[in-house]
């Protein structure tokens, strides 16, 4: 059992103060006189990530030297929940861009190769994209089909990638592909492609239930030639760095799914307390009340495990059990919220006039989105096992 301080972990001091108070700044002004129309169209606003590059929140956890914030996973956590409590899609947008694309050429990436994509990535320049999944290997990322085959000083890739988030409008993209047999551990490697480069296509834009500006697609490579300079890390190391780029990706998705749940929460309180039936507030009223109760109480859980996940990575424990818990139980509690904010506000609550309708849709892939529930609780039974 990893030992911390109350302090260390659950203080929220000034400059997470400061740094929750800009993304609460930049949300309000920036995303939600957008969010319904952003929505309805299904349109990514890519503009807007450029005025996130200028907050600081494009490069959050990577260093000053590179152009980043520098901060760390406590700091990330805010911001990615502040964001997510007005409009869930940009806040899968930014989790995405920081932790699995940015992040993996940060901790992965040799000098040249972070000197040379990092501060586009940071400033908001460059949109980054992660692509791992593939419409037959989802869980299942072993038995990829996407390969990429040396010729020289050059790799071919050929293949195609589904459910990539900034499929279509990702500047760069890390992609993890085939180097040797099905079902190899070290039979992947990860690579950058650019946009504009040759071979590189985009397939279908998936039409989602929700999230819908956040974008996401289909990348198909079609003889595209990558440079081995593009090559991230040892050949055959792309499927250990990206397992330990999940670690961190779903500390991402437990703070996306925890802004869900306090945007749900804090719609619920408030239209509870105006609502009037029988001459005084629902909120009054046992079963009202009790759901409020619930709601609140997750919500401090949820949390509390995600601090603690935080606290590990930044000391720079193995997160792998306590990432996948945070993220695994603060999704399913979004889900559960969601739903019973649209029950707190009724015939009201099922129409796109308030939020909890948006957040109850968006909710979903929380549960869905690198990892599902039950591939944490695979990872999380092989962890207490192995350790017993």
């Amino acid at each position: 059992m990893i030992e911390y301080t109350h302090t260390k972990v659950f203080e929220r001091d000034e400059t997470i103060k400061l740094i929750s108070k800009s993304a609460e700044k930049f949300s309000k002004k920036f995303l939600a006189p957008n969010l319904k129309k952003w929505d309805e169209n299904q349109f990514f606003p890519k503009d807007v990530f450029k005025i996130a590059g200028e907050y600081g929140f494009m490069g959050i956890l990577i260093p000053e030297e590179y152009g980043g914030s520098g901060l760390g996973y406590h700091e990330y956590i805010s911001v990615i929940e502040e964001v997510s409590k007005v409009d869930p899609s940009i806040g899968l947008s930014l989790a995405a861009h920081n932790s699995l694309c940015t992040n993996h050429i940060y901790l992965f990436g040799n000098e040249d190769q972070r000197c040379r994509w990092l501060p586009k990535l940071v400033s908001g320049e460059s949109i980054g994209a992660w692509a791992l999944t593939e419409y037959q290997t989802g869980s299942d990322a072993k038995a990829m089909n996407t390969f990429a085959k040396k010729e020289g000083n050059n790799w071919i890739l050929n293949g195609s990638k589904n459910f990539i988030t900034h499929g279509k409008s990702g500047d760069i993209i890390v992609v993890i592909a085939r180097t040797g047999n099905k079902n190899d551990s070290k039979g992947m490697t990860a690579f950058v492609v650019e946009r504009g480069n040759d071979g590189l296509n985009y397939g279908k834009v998936e039409n989602k239930l929700g999230m819908r500006a956040s974008e996401t697609s289909e990348i198909i490579f079609d003889n595209c030639i990558i440079s081995d300079q593009n090559r991230l890390g040892p050949v055959g190391d792309g499927f250990i760095q990206s397992m330990k780029i999940l670690d961190g990706g779903r500390i991402s998705i437990g703070a996306l799914a925890l802004g869900i749940s306090k945007g749900a929460f804090e719609a619920s309180l408030k239209y509870s307390k105006e609502r009037e039936q029988f001459g005084k507030p629902i909120s009054s009223f046992q079963g009202i009340s009790f759901k409020l109760a619930d709601m609140a109480t997750e919500i401090e859980a949820s949390e509390l495990l995600l601090h603690k996940a935080a606290f590990e990575i930044n000391s720079g424990e193995k997160v792998t059990k306590t990432g996948a818990m945070a993220k695994m139980f603060a999704s399913e509690v979004c889900v559960r919220i969601s739903n019973e904010a649209v029950q707190i506000l009724g015939g009201y609550g099922y129409t796109k006039d308030f939020p909890v309708e948006k957040f109850y849709r968006d909710s979903k892939l929380c549960t869905i989105g690198e990892g599902t529930t039950e591939i944490q609780k695979i990872v999380i039974s092989r962890d207490i096992l192995r350790k017993s």
